[in-house]
């Protein structure tokens, strides 16, 4: 590894027009996070003693996202060499590596990086290549018999020999910071789009004796970029594998991988079990041995060691589950505490309440906690039993023990070890139900002797 100071330049000023979107492209998310954040994680794992990012006029959210990096606005959209010559004026007198990427290229790891900086070492420029089985449309790179880097021909310049070459740029590019001023101000813009192009570089640089390299991977999900939103979806699911494989070497099994989708900041300890069909939304955390079954969804919520959620369930933000806690099929809990050991078995809505350990909330009932204007606040004791269809109308407290009777519908305090019942008195009429038939079967038979009008 080089032992040169790093700057690395990230290139984000594209508004990714094919992408039908008002958002610069750089701000699409992957598993709920910007893809310049992915890049900028993978840039800062390097250490480097700056990082630069060439954004365009008008993107505060992405200079926000980018912070506390230096930003520069490259004014005029003149490709990639004015871009980068836009982000020299960060780097005035630095002589290290300068490593170029491209903001739309988010999941290209760590590694990959540091080895284009040893392919660098001693060399005037590096370009990251890549294998692809269809290289169409991708610039190739050009070996010479010395393995070294002769040129880059675009797709469109290339005879069919040199459409065959399946070695592609990827964009990435190291350089030699002392010289790159330099070689930037040699580029010009005669092409068809009258932009000025980094892919000059290897040119240059050995119209004047200097050579160039190239570090080749073959892994092509890893250097994908994006600039449609089927390429988002494409990078979407490349970055869904990577996460599910992470946690399943750290020792979590998944039944179906392809079937769990996991948010960025998603954190799920060794000996969980996650059935197919499973969605993970920001903040979610899971304790050792937790199962999470089929069909659930959970945002915002920690659910501790040993218990249980689903199938069928939701968990809502602010929530967090009570360690051998038991949520069954379409339960939906939001900013609430479950305790240890309770019971949410099946049809249940529980939110914005404070449940003690050992309860036990049955089927079809409630928390009641919005009275149209505010939300209140259900506080259930230990070892407490929730009767079936019972509706517990906040702000309402159930002590310790208390039975709640099935079909109640509780607006006042419950004391410890009592029993609490809300229903109407029971009635039964005897016959009627005879004699209500009889009514409408005499109807229907009128209805059915009536004369038609004439038409």
């Amino acid at each position: 590894m080089s032992t040169k100071p790093l700057a690395i330049v990230i290139l984000a000023a594209g508004f990714g027009t094919r992408m039908k979107s008002s958002q610069a492209k750089v701000m699409h998310t992957l598993a709920g996070k910007p893809m310049i954040n992915w890049l900028l994680n993978s840039c800062e794992s390097l250490n480097p003693e700056k990082i630069v990012v060439v954004i365009g006029p008008e993107m505060p959210d992405l200079e926000k996202a980018v912070k506390p990096h230096i930003c520069v606005v490259q004014k005029v959209r003149d490709g990639t060499g004015g871009a980068v010559r836009t982000a020299m004026s960060a780097l005035e007198g630095f002589g290290g590596d300068v490593l170029i990427l491209l903001g739309d290229t988010p999941l290209i790891t760590p590694a990959t990086l540091s080895a284009l900086r040893v392919a660098k070492d001693d060399h005037a420029l590096a370009i990251l290549g890549c294998i692809m089985d269809n290289p169409h449309g991708y610039g190739r790179l050009i070996l010479g018999q010395d393995g070294m880097l002769e040129n880059i021909i675009e797709e469109k310049d290339a005879d069919p020999e040199q459409k065959a070459i399946q070695l592609v740029n990827t964009g990435a590019f190291c350089a030699d910071g002392s010289q790159l001023c330099g070689w930037l101000n040699q580029i010009d813009s005669n092409n068809s789009q009258n932009e000025f192009y980094i892919t000059q570089l290897p040119a240059i640089i050995r119209e004047q004796g200097g050579v160039t390299a190239a570090a080749i991977i073959k892994n092509p999900a890893e250097v994908k970029g994006c600039n449609t939103r089927t390429d988002l979806a494409a990078l979407e699911k490349t970055l869904q594998t990577r996460l599910r494989e992470d946690l399943m070497n750290e020792g979590v099994f998944m039944q179906d991988p392809d079937t769990v989708y996991l948010w960025h900041d998603t954190k799920i300890a060794p000996d969980c079990i996650i059935e197919p069909n499973v969605y993970f939304g920001p903040g979610v955390t899971l304790e050792s041995r937790v199962h999470i079954k089929a069909f659930s969804y959970l945002e915002g919520a920690h659910v501790k060691a040993e218990a249980s959620v689903g199938p069928f369930a939701r968990l809502r933000p602010d929530t967090q589950i009570g360690k051998g806690a038991r949520i069954g099929n379409f339960v939906e809990i939001k900013k609430s505490i479950i305790g240890p050991g309770s019971k949410i078995g099946h049809l249940a809505y529980v939110g914005d309440c404070h449940m003690g350990e050992e309860v036990n909330f049955s089927a079809g009932a409630i928390t009641v906690n919005y009275d149209g204007f505010q939300k209140h606040r259900t506080v259930i004791g230990k070892n407490v039993m929730v009767g079936s269809n019972v509706n517990l109308v906040a702000p309402v407290h159930i002590d310790d023990g208390a039975f709640v009777a099935a079909g109640s519908t509780i607006t006042e305090d419950v004391p410890a070890d009592a029993l609490s019942i809300a229903r109407d008195p029971a009635e039964i009429r005897q016959g009627w139900a005879a004699k209500y038939r009889k009514i409408k079967e005499a109807a229907q038979k009128k209805s059915r002797k009536r004369p038609k009008k004439a038409s």
